[in-house]
C-alpha cells in the first residue's frame, strides 16, 4: 500500500482551470482556480489559448499544494480531467500548438459534417463509435485544422504533428514531451475511436483524412500514464489517473452498478446512465459512450449532452449584465412573479441531445410587457430542467427503467432553487452529494486506486455521501403543461434542415 497521503486532481474545464487536493479519505483539502478567457473569433466559433491552459494548469497546482502544504514526496498521483472533444494539434518536436484549442462548442465544421452526412457516413460512424455525426466531437475539427493552418498537412504527413485532447496535451506537457497519450473515455468522444476494437479506427481515420501517426496511445483510466518533469514541482510525481470531464463525475457520484444515472450540470449538463459491460446503441439519438475502462474491462453508458447550462448564467452576467456574479441569479429568479411563465431555449450553440441541431439558435417566449430581469432568470435556471427532461425522455423511449433518484454535481447544483425545479419537473427524487465537485473528486479516485491509497470500486461506493435530498412538489398536471409548452418552444427554435 502506498504510504503518501494525498493525491493532486487537476480540473481543466471549459470556462476554468482547477486543482485540487484530496486527503486520503478522498476529503478535499485544497484547491485553486483561475478563470479561463473565452475567445469567439467568428460567430459560432470558441477558442482557448492551448499555452494559457498549461500556464493556469502549473500555477493551480502549485498553489493548491502551497494551500495543503504539502511536497511532491506526499503525493500519490495525479490524476487529470478535462473538458472533452476540444481538440489541440502541437508540433512533435517542439511542443508548440500550431493553433488556438478549437472548443467542444465551436460550430465552425457543422457544413463539413452535414457533408458527411449527406455522403452516408451516419451508420459507419455510430456503429463504431457509439455517437452520432456532429461538430461537437473532435474530429471534424482536426480535419479543419489539417485543411486551413497553412501546412499542417504536409507537417501530419511527414509525421511530425501530435493531436490531443486537452487531458493528453497536458499529459504531454507535463511528461516533457515523453507521453503521447490518452484514455479510452476521452477517445471515445472523438468520433475517430472503435468503441468495441477500443483503437483508433481506420475507416474513420480515412473519412477524416487524419494520418494515425498523429494519434495518441489509447490507456485504461487508472494506469501508470508518466512521470511530471521534476522543475514542474519540486520533485517527480507520477500521473496515475485519467478521465473525460463527465466519466470522471460518474466515477465521482460512484455510479458503478447498471442503471444508476448522474447528471453533471456546469457549462452544459451532461447525464449518463450506466449501461455495464453492453455499448447499448440507443434508437433516440443519445451517445453510446466509454464510462470507464479498468484494467483492461470496458464498462459503457447512454449520455445525453445538452451544451448549455451554467453558460446560460454566464450568459446572463457577461453579455446581459443582469448579475454580476453566477449565484446572485437565485436571489432575482425568487422574485420573479409566478403569473408568468417565460421559456427560454438556450441555443446558443445549436441543441444537442436529443435534437442534435446544429443550425438551432436561442429564443425566448412567452415575453409581455411585465417581464422583467426576474422572469428572465427564472426561465434561465428552468431551462436546465426541462432539457434534462428531454433527456430523461429519450432514455426511457429507449427501454432503460424508470428512474427515481438522480445524482446531480457540478457548480450549478448549489442552486437550490434550480434543484427543486429539476425534482419538479422531473418528478424523481434529486440528491445533491456532500462533495458536489465530483468531476475532479472522480479523477483523485482513479489516481488513488491506482497508487494503492483508495479501495476499489465497491470501497468506494461506501463513502457516498448525500447531503441534501430533493423531493418533487408539483403536480402531475403541471408538471405535464408546462413540458408541454417546452417542447413547443423548442420546436420554433429548429432549423429548416
Amino acid at each position: 500500500m502506498a504510504t503518501r497521503g494525498y493525491v493532486l486532481a487537476i480540473d481543466q474545464g471549459t470556462t476554468s482551470t482547477r486543482a485540487m487536493v484530496f486527503d486520503a479519505d478522498g476529503i478535499p483539502v485544497a484547491q485553486a482556480g483561475e478563470e479561463l478567457p473565452q475567445n469567439y473569433p467568428h460567430p459560432g466559433w470558441v477558442e482557448h489559448d492551448p499555452e494559457e491552459i498549461w500556464r493556469a494548469t502549473v500555477a493551480t497546482c502549485r498553489e493548491a499544494m502551497r494551500q495543503a502544504d504539502i511536497t511532491p514526496t506526499d503525493i500519490a498521483g495525479i490524476g487529470i480531467t478535462n473538458q472533452r472533444e476540444t481538440v489541440v494539434i502541437w508540433d512533435a518536436t517542439t511542443g508548440r500548438p500550431i493553433h488556438n484549442a478549437i472548443v467542444w462548442q465551436d460550430r465552425r465544421t457543422s457544413d463539413y459534417c452535414d457533408s458527411l452526412k449527406a455522403a452516408g457516413h451516419t451508420d459507419l460512424v455510430q456503429r463504431k463509435t457509439g455517437l452520432l455525426i456532429d461538430a461537437y466531437f473532435s474530429g471534424s475539427k482536426v480535419a479543419w485544422l489539417l485543411e486551413n493552418v497553412e501546412g499542417a498537412r504536409e507537417k501530419a504527413q511527414r509525421g511530425e504533428l501530435r493531436f490531443g485532447t486537452i487531458d493528453c496535451f497536458l499529459l504531454w506537457k507535463l511528461t516533457g514531451g515523453e507521453i503521447h497519450a490518452t484514455d479510452a473515455s476521452n477517445a471515445s468522444r472523438t468520433m475517430m475511436f472503435n468503441i468495441h476494437t477500443q483503437d483508433w479506427d481506420d475507416d474513420l481515420l480515412d473519412m477524416l483524412n487524419v494520418p494515425r501517426s498523429m494519434m495518441p496511445s489509447v490507456m485504461d483510466n487508472a494506469a501508470e500514464y508518466g512521470t511530471c518533469a521534476a522543475e514542474l514541482f519540486g520533485g517527480e510525481i507520477v500521473v496515475r489517473g485519467m478521465a473525460g470531464d463527465q466519466q470522471a463525475a460518474t466515477i465521482g457520484q460512484c455510479c458503478f452498478d447498471p442503471g444508476m444515472i448522474k447528471s453533471t450540470y456546469g457549462t452544459g449538463c451532461f447525464a449518463l446512465i450506466n449501461t455495464g459491460d453492453q455499448a447499448v446503441t440507443s434508437r433516440n439519438r443519445l451517445l453510446t459512450t466509454v464510462a470507464y475502462r479498468l484494467s483492461g474491462k470496458v464498462t459503457y453508458a447512454i449520455e445525453g449532452s445538452i451544451f448549455i447550462a451554467g453558460a446560460a448564467v454566464q450568459w446572463l452576467r457577461d453579455e446581459m449584465g443582469l448579475i454580476k456574479t453566477a449565484p446572485e441569479i437565485e436571489t432575482l429568479a425568487k422574485q420573479a412573479d409566478p403569473g408568468h411563465q417565460l421559456y427560454l431555449v438556450p441555443a446558443f450553440t445549436g441543441l444537442g441531445a436529443p435534437y442534435w441541431d446544429q443550425h438551432a439558435r436561442g429564443a425566448i417566449f412567452g415575453l409581455t410587457r411585465g417581464a422583467g430581469p426576474a422572469e428572465l432568470a427564472r426561465a434561465t435556471l428552468e431551462s436546465v430542467g426541462y432539457q434534462t427532461r428531454d433527456l430523461f425522455e429519450a432514455m426511457a423511449a429507449d427501454g432503460a427503467e424508470k428512474v427515481s433518484n438522480l445524482r446531480v454535481d457540478g457548480g450549478m447544483v448549489a442552486n437550490d432553487l434550480a434543484m427543486q425545479f429539476l425534482s419538479d419537473i422531473l418528478g424523481v427524487t434529486v440528491d445533491r452529494p456532500k462533495i458536489i465537485e465530483t468531476t475532479a473528486l472522480g479523477a483523485a479516485y482513479l489516481a488513488g486506486m491506482e497508487a494503492g491509497l483508495y479501495p476499489g470500486l465497491e470501497g468506494l461506493k461506501e463513502r457516498w455521501q448525500v447531503e441534501t435530498t430533493f423531493q418533487p412538489a408539483m403536480n402531475d398536471a403541471e408538471r405535464e403543461r408546462r413540458y408541454k409548452d417546452w417542447l413547443d418552444a423548442v420546436s420554433r427554435t429548429r432549423s429548416a434542415a
